[in-house]
């Protein structure tokens, strides 16, 4: 029986219903967002998880990296213990109290967590770890976050990402934290989940996965729903991995035709089983308590257009739960 690593260790996969692979919790997005980009009163967004778990059995994978972390913009140096250059007990990418917060989270609100591990683009990738540790040093934190646990925790990573590029290229930084990634993968057989944002950058992310030995069905390529080029996705969906459209959150600049006219074409192309849907919450605005799309908009909003375009009930369900499983399942 396939399984996956919550927060509360393996569990089978099975369980769950209702499954969005790319969200966040606990984030501070404040250096490129200052009046939007931070989510961290515990009471809120418990209440958000709430609204999901009201579906049943949800599961919700939570992507921020330490450079997003709730401390980050007052607390630089306090992301990580840095310790010398090399050594492979350097401290994992989330800190105890984030992933314990994130787990008792999951405890209250019902919701099933899969927590990830990484770095995550440029231009947050600056400082003594990133540019000391490389790549092995990197790597060897996401093995032991996938392994062992979190830095003080026994809780594991269940994936890795969200990792990436924030241009059209990759910039040498971001290289060597994917070239991590991919190393870490390789040691542990866990998901990578990128980040590909606005330009059609996952081929060049993917060819670095595949150069490292990276099997493309364990890669996600994200932030597909952000990027107007039918082509562009269908060429992911070919070479093998997922092709993630997760900033489905209705509201200003969203255009839904446009997301289920790409949809539908992929899955008229028979690559329905490579697609993900997810929201990608992660500013306040975003919350259902201030008008936002929250963690339900896919749910009952965006699977109804889909279904009125022509999808079945089979269909959609491996949109929602067959296919994120699959890409989620355990190493």
């Amino acid at each position: 029986m396939s399984q996956v690593v919550t927060t509360t260790g393996p569990a089978d996969a099975d369980r769950f219903g209702f499954v969005l692979p790319h969200e966040h919790v606990l984030i501070n997005e404040l250096r490129e967002d200052r009046a939007d980009g931070l989510l961290n009163d515990v009471g809120i967004m418990e209440d958000e998880l709430r609204r999901v778990a009201g579906l049943g059995a949800s599961l919700l994978v939570e992507l921020t990296t330490g450079e997003l972390t709730v401390g980050a913009a007052s607390d630089p140096r306090g992301l990580y213990r840095h310790r010398q250059v090399g050594d492979s007990t350097a401290t994992p990418t989330r800190t105890a109290s984030n992933a314990t917060e994130l787990a008792a989270l999951a405890e209250g609100s019902g919701v099933g967590m899969i927590l990830g591990t990484g770095h995550y683009r440029d231009p947050y990738l600056t400082g003594p770890d990133i540019d000391g540790l490389g790549v092995v040093g990197l790597a060897e934190r996401m093995i032991a976050d996938l392994t062992e646990g979190f830095d003080g925790t026994r809780i594991r990573a269940g994936v890795i990402g969200e990792v990436g590029a924030d241009k059209w290229y990759v910039s040498a930084r971001e290289e060597r934290s994917i070239r991590a990634a991919a190393r870490a993968h390789m040691a542990t057989g866990a998901t990578i989940s990128t980040h590909t944002s606005k330009w059609p950058v996952g081929g060049d992310v993917l060819a670095l996965l595949r150069a490292e030995g990276v099997a493309p069905d364990r890669v996600i390529i994200g932030h597909c729903s952000t990027i107007d080029i039918s082509e562009y996705h269908m060429a992911m969906a070919e070479a093998g991995a997922y092709v993630q459209f997760d900033t489905l959150r209705g509201g200003p600049g969203f255009v839904m035709d446009r997301a289920v006219r790409h949809i539908m074409a992929l899955v008229s192309a028979g690559y329905l089983e490579r697609i993900l849907l997810s929201h990608d919450v992660c500013l306040r605005s975003h919350l259902a308590m201030f008008g936002g799309c929250g963690y339900r908009y896919i749910h009952d909003s965006f699977l109804p257009q889909l279904r009125a375009a022509g999808l079945n009930d089979g269909e959609l369900d491996a949109l929602v739960r067959a296919n994120p499983l699959r890409a989620l399942a355990a190493y």
